[in-house]
């Protein structure tokens, strides 16, 4: 599924580059950045093979950089006139993050899990937004355009966890070993609208931009924040923020409120 995604993208690129050459008036900018999250949140499981019960896992949050083993992140924006078109693309893999059984899952009963000895989890998840974006304010000092738009996220996540004792659900019937591990991965699109601009400080070169949207559709609640300060130069503008993106699925599916909030550092270049 990634790299079908990873092809359209390419393939997408091909057109919007001829509508550029057919019409004037159209300016590009790319960003390459660099986000640190922490992540937290539950995954929630499907029973193991053998066993009856399903672990409900919570992850982090954790350091910085500890468990962030590779990262890539890239956004970019097609403009003519009010409107634009914007993409961003993040590729996150995180490895032994500390985590712990809040409880197991025994087909609607859940049962308290024993004294956690040592779980991990690992975490992987390919997100790709596009939307598309009016400016409906454009003052000298601010800036307001309205987004709307798709998310798409594909996560894949795996634990091995560690407890104290086995875990017998309600009338012994079924248990969840002591120690073992388990895997899901899951796709998500949703919807998304939302704001976003800049706000200028004067008559100075600093600025904050800001964005902020929300969506439904394969989770209950997406939201997606960034609020940072920014200085504009003649070839671009250098940014640093604050960004969270967060997902609730429903009470079956992998991702119950989760959470990956952390500092962005990037710089965009216009051509």
């Amino acid at each position: 599924m990634t790299a079908r995604v990873l092809a359209f993208l390419c393939l997408a690129a091909v057109p919007l580059a001829s509508l550029a050459q057919a019409e004037e008036g159209w300016r590009f900018s790319l960003t390459p950045y660099i986000w640190l999250p922490n992540v937290n949140g539950t995954l929630k499981y499907h029973p193991p093979p053998a066993t009856g019960g399903a672990p409900e896992v919570d992850t982090g949050p954790n350091n910085y950089l500890e468990n962030l083993s590779f990262a890539l992140m890239l956004s970019g924006e097609a403009r003519k006139g009010r409107w634009s078109i914007v993409s961003d693309l993040i590729y996150l893999k995180f490895d032994k993050e500390k985590s712990n059984v809040r409880d197991v899952d025994f087909g609607g009963s859940r049962v308290n899990s024993s004294a956690d000895l040592g779980t991990q989890s690992s975490l992987k998840g390919l997100e790709w937004t596009l939307a598309g974006a009016y400016t409906m304010v454009q003052a000298p000092r601010y800036t307001i355009e309205g987004v709307g738009g798709l998310r798409y996220f594909h996560v894949e996540a795996s634990s091995d966890w560690q407890l104290a004792a086995t875990v017998s659900g309600p009338g012994g019937a079924q248990t969840l070993p002591a120690s073992g591990n388990v895997s899901r991965k899951t796709d998500i699109v949703d919807g998304i609208v939302g704001v976003r601009g800049r706000i200028r400080w004067g008559e100075t070169p600093w600025f904050s931009p800001y964005y902020l949207d929300v969506g439904t559709g394969g989770s209950n609640l997406t939201w997606q924040s960034v609020l940072g300060i920014g200085y504009g130069f003649k070839w671009g503008d250098l940014l640093l923020a604050y960004r969270t993106l967060y997902y609730d699925q429903k009470d079956d599916k992998l991702l119950q409120d989760f959470r990956f909030s952390g500092p962005t550092l990037g710089a965009t270049f216009h051509f």
